[in-house]
């Protein structure tokens, strides 16, 4: 098995020097130690995603050991790219629309997520980054129209670096959190980026 010290590294490296480590012939599984819950659950999803085995365990000090384990070949899930969105990404970098007043920003921010939910094709996702990881989070003004995007069907997603460097981890209420590896392959897979 191949040990990853992945402690101290920010996201996405614990994701990538997994998925390297995995794709590594003869490779039957990893164990991957990292220091925060959001990477756990990057690696969670990878594994997953991939339909290898996953397991963790909590160290003392923060520490977190993770096991990925590849199993038999008709247990794996092919690999394949990911396969183009066909509709429209936006990525939002910040809980404010423009720059000026904060109280107008928010309120503009709400605006254009207000409209996006109207659009007669809605998003096929939106992510959000940054400070813009407020929105997802209890007591957003912009909560309601999130939700209502999500259930519309646009993937609503979250950096979990983004969230934990606001302490927001435990408090996002609409999507799911994602690493920036998990955010670049969205963007890239997208036929049309819309970026504030």
């Amino acid at each position: 098995m191949i040990l990853i010290d992945a402690v101290g590294k920010p996201c996405p490296i614990p994701v990538i020097e997994a998925k390297k480590a995995l794709s590594a012939p003869g490779t039957g599984g990893i164990m991957v130690k990292v220091d925060n819950l959001i990477a756990v659950q990057n690696l969670e999803k990878m594994a997953t995603g991939l339909g290898y085995r996953f397991a963790y365990a909590e160290g003392g000090a923060g520490l977190f050991e993770v096991s990925i384990q590849k199993g038999d070949a008709h247990d794996i899930a092919p690999v394949a790219k990911p396969a183009r969105v066909g509709g429209l990404v936006v990525l939002i970098g910040g809980d404010e629309l423009g720059r000026g007043a904060e109280e107008l920003g928010r309120t503009l921010m709400k605006g254009f997520i207000y409209s996006l939910k109207e659009l007669e094709e809605t998003p096929s996702a939106v992510i959000f980054i940054n400070r813009g990881a407020y929105l997802t989070a209890e007591g957003s003004n912009a909560i309601a129209d999130i939700k209502a995007l999500a259930e519309s069907g646009t993937e609503v997603l979250t950096c979990g670096t983004c969230a934990n460097y606001y302490g927001l981890t435990d408090n996002i209420v609409v999507g799911s959190v994602t690493n920036m590896f998990g955010i670049v392959e969205k963007l890239a897979a997208a036929e049309t980026v819309i970026s504030i």
